[in-house]
């Protein structure tokens, strides 16, 4: 999966919390200074061309869609930071980011034991 520029995962993840969405409606939920109504379609049109969004036009305006799902994209994201930063290991990856976020030892006992019931739950669902 190609990896997005700054400008196009601003969009995106604009498009990913409206759902869809109209240039104007993108470009509304940046902050000010907003962007140009231009540089948003732009953008669309880019995201269109890498295939993370496709349109349907409605008169004279275009709503987009995104066609990647933001948990797919962000997966995809992780594991290449994984493999290009921390040598494909997620211990170092992990041990890295207890280690930028000081967490104490009652924190990552936490984390696991929260990690723990998730993979448990999941593993639930899988046999249903």
């Amino acid at each position: 999966m190609m990896q997005l520029t700054k400008a196009e995962e601003q969009v995106m993840q604009i498009l990913w919390d409206l759902d869809k969405g109209t240039v104007q409606e993108v470009r509304e939920k940046f902050e000010n200074p907003r962007p140009a109504r231009t540089t948003v379609a732009t953008v669309l049109t880019i995201l269109e061309n890498k295939g993370f969004a496709t349109h349907i036009t409605n008169g004279r305006a275009n709503t987009y869609f995104p066609t990647v799902a933001k948990e797919t994209y962000s997966k995809t994201q992780l594991f290449g930071i994984m493999k290009n930063y921390f040598n494909d290991s997620f211990a170092s990856m992990a041990s890295f980011f207890v280690k930028e976020n000081n967490l104490s030892i009652e924190e990552l006992d936490e984390l696991i034991e929260s990690t723990k019931e998730e993979l448990r739950k999941e593993q639930e669902n899988n046999r249903k």
